[in-house]
């Protein structure tokens, strides 16, 4: 039974794992890397921000540090692809990950999502992903994140 709660289900997700990865949440929005920084107490660089793009009729999520763009020619260049790359509108953003904008955890997905994550995580010891809703945060190693989402490591930034 699929929980309705987006951060509760994140939760259940990390269970299944044995990192034991504590999911918080805060009084104050996390919307933003930069708010999320606040929140955490971390630079911006240590927030992975999650995001969705439409490239080559396909949807992918990139992962990223907050302080870095993704480069729209390394993605196309990763996937083999040609074309626009097309940044997902929040509804699709709800349909495809179940999370709303702002609080995009890159698992416990509605739909399978192919994940790259950006070699720019990897300066920090530990970065912080929204998890499921606009006011969480957890802790995760990019080694982590690897083996929870089943992602790829790549530049794209």
């Amino acid at each position: 039974m699929a929980l309705e709660n987006p951060v509760e289900r994140v939760r259940a997700f990390l269970a299944r794992f044995p990192f034991n990865i504590e999911v918080r949440e805060f009084d104050e929005s996390t919307h933003t890397a930069e708010l999320a920084a606040r929140a955490v107490g971390v630079e911006v660089g240590q927030i992975a921000k999650s995001v969705l793009f439409e490239v080559g009729g396909q949807m992918v999520m990139v992962v990223t540090s907050g302080d870095v763009k993704v480069s729209q020619s390394k993605l196309k260049a990763h996937l083999g692809v040609k074309g626009k790359v097309k940044l997902a509108d929040a509804r699709t953003i709800e349909e495809v990950t179940g999370f709303p904008p702002g609080g995009v955890c890159p698992f416990a997905l509605k739909r399978p999502v192919r994940v790259l994550i950006d070699v720019s995580m990897k300066r920090f010891p530990c970065v912080y992903i929204a998890a499921g809703s606009p006011r969480s945060a957890a802790p995760v190693t990019v080694e982590q994140l690897l083996a929870i989402t089943g992602g790829e490591l790549c530049d794209l930034s």
